[in-house]
């Protein structure tokens, strides 16, 4: 009997930040009950330095209920490194992504090079997009990396596993 192998899911910093966002209750929502998902162990939970700098950029008391919320899921946090770096600048200098983008860049490039399943992300404008999807699919193609799905919170939400 073959055990079926829990899906890869990277959190760019978007999803933790939606765990408690005032002005956005329909995506709280959805990210709370994303979250009861994650704490069940369904997924490989990753994060990545980069996903770790941006929510202590939050201010309290919301930086330590993100804390509390991260601490209740297991997760891997990959470190960013030279390949991370290089692939990066490539997903901007194709165009991929704008320049001033490059922490996007950087979430794309470690879930890439980590293998990945899916990235899930509240980013429409430059992560959840077509553009983004397509390129991004295209550098894995060339590069030889696998697959890569990018999804919104609900539609990860609303997968069967």
């Amino acid at each position: 009997m073959v055990e079926n192998k829990k899906l890869k899911v990277y959190l760019d910093t978007s999803v933790i930040s939606y765990l408690q966002q005032d002005d956005a209750p329909e995506k709280t929502g959805i990210t709370l009950n994303l979250w009861k998902k994650f704490k069940t162990g369904v997924y490989d939970i990753c994060i990545s330095q980069i996903t770790i700098d941006e929510m202590n950029e939050c201010p309290e008391p919301k930086l330590s209920f993100l804390k509390a919320k991260l601490n209740e899921i297991k997760y891997i946090n990959f470190k960013l490194d030279d390949r991370c770096f290089e692939l990066a600048k490539e997903i901007i200098e194709k165009g991929i992504l704008p320049r001033k983008s490059v922490d996007d860049s950087y979430h794309i490039a470690i879930a890439m090079l980590n293998g990945c399943d899916i990235i899930t992300s509240w980013n429409f404008k430059h992560i959840v997009n077509i553009q983004t999807i397509d390129g991004t699919r295209t550098i894995s193609q060339l590069k030889g990396y696998k697959d890569i799905n990018i999804l919104n919170p609900l539609t990860l939400l609303e997968m069967e596993v």
